[in-house]
């Protein structure tokens, strides 16, 4: 592409989404405008769309890890990091968009807040959200990954972190990447076990909240604590 033009069709990108914003812009021009700041003289609409391509979609790619988005498109790490950042990003702006120690006084705020604890992790986590008497957040701790399967490290480090968080009470929350929203046998288990051990010291667990995507489901509106 000619080098004026080139410009041209960049600064247009640019007047348009400060115009409209990135809703009326698909995927690929999306991703072809951040493609701007780390690739400065190429056409990156056509590698835009040789990204999305190679992941399936623009959440696919931006969940992807670096050195297999390099590999894949042929890009700088530099390119890579950029794109792979995204969704810790996101995570870091829900973070901030809740404020200094949200108060979580029902399922459905802690519901929201937990969604937003594991947006764009494609891989299985665990999180201890620990209160204080006011319900207010003193601060979630990601205590495990991988699979809730692994129950018998659960109860130890759950109980380390409340105390070194001064909770008054907790809320647990893990994800399901695959999808599925229904609680399994392990989580009915697990939930059973880090209630146990954390009302021998006092502390209450109020919920356990599974999320799936933007979905979640509380064990304590299922009646399953």
């Amino acid at each position: 592409m000619d080098k004026n033009l080139h410009k041209g069709h960049r600064q247009r990108v640019k007047a348009r989404y400060l115009a409209e914003g990135l809703d009326a812009f698909e995927d690929h021009q999306v991703l072809e405008m951040l493609l701007f700041y780390s690739i400065p003289m190429r056409d990156t609409n056509e590698l835009a769309h040789k990204m999305i391509k190679e992941f399936g979609s623009l959440a696919g790619l931006f969940e992807a890890d670096p050195k297999d988005i390099c590999n894949r498109c042929g890009i700088s790490e530099n390119t890579a990091i950029l794109v792979s950042l995204i969704p810790s990003l996101a995570r870091r702006y829900f973070k901030g968009k809740w404020g200094n120690k949200p108060v979580l006084s029902s399922a459905s705020k802690a519901g929201e807040y937990a969604v937003s604890l594991f947006t764009g992790r494609t891989y299985e986590v665990f999180y201890l959200i620990c209160l204080d008497a006011q319900n207010r957040v003193n601060h979630a701790a990601l205590v495990h990954e991988g699979t809730i399967n692994e129950a018998p490290v659960y109860p130890r480090l759950i109980v380390e972190n409340a105390l070194r968080h001064q909770a008054n009470s907790v809320i647990l929350a893990h994800n399901h990447p695959g999808g599925s929203l229904k609680p399994s046998d392990a989580d009915i288990k697990v939930t059973k076990n880090i209630k146990s051990a954390l009302e021998a010291i006092s502390i209450k667990v109020y919920d356990h909240i599974i999320v799936a995507g933007d979905q979640y489901v509380s064990l304590l509106q299922e009646k399953l604590m």
